[in-house]
């Protein structure tokens, strides 16, 4: 391999892997949500402590404000977000893999 071929192998992967970091900061605020007095992030931890909560629980928000909830109610509404956010960011993914 001569040296430009190699040049622009590594110009390629620091765009692609600029592109992926680009693409994990623009969804990560998508994950962020706003409901019933709090401030919460729809991630998989999160998640699973409200799936097995108790119907009122107090749950600390974004804020380290301790708030009480109805944790299947937020449950809903944080997977319908998480869905809906990685869906659109693995399908932006696909995307991107197919022009490298």
């Amino acid at each position: 391999m001569d040296t430009k071929k190699l040049v622009a192998d590594m110009k390629a992967r620091f765009a692609h892997n600029s592109a992926k970091h680009y693409l994990k900061e623009k969804y990560s605020s998508k994950f962020i949500v706003a409901d019933q007095g709090g401030l919460w992030k729809a991630d998989p931890n999160t998640l699973s402590f409200l799936y097995t909560a108790q119907e009122k629980t107090i749950l600390v928000d974004l804020y380290d404000n301790p708030i009480t909830i109805d944790a299947q109610k937020l449950y809903k509404k944080l997977l319908e977000v998480y869905n809906l956010t990685m869906q659109e960011w693995h399908e932006e993914l696909k995307e991107l893999e197919k022009t490298r």
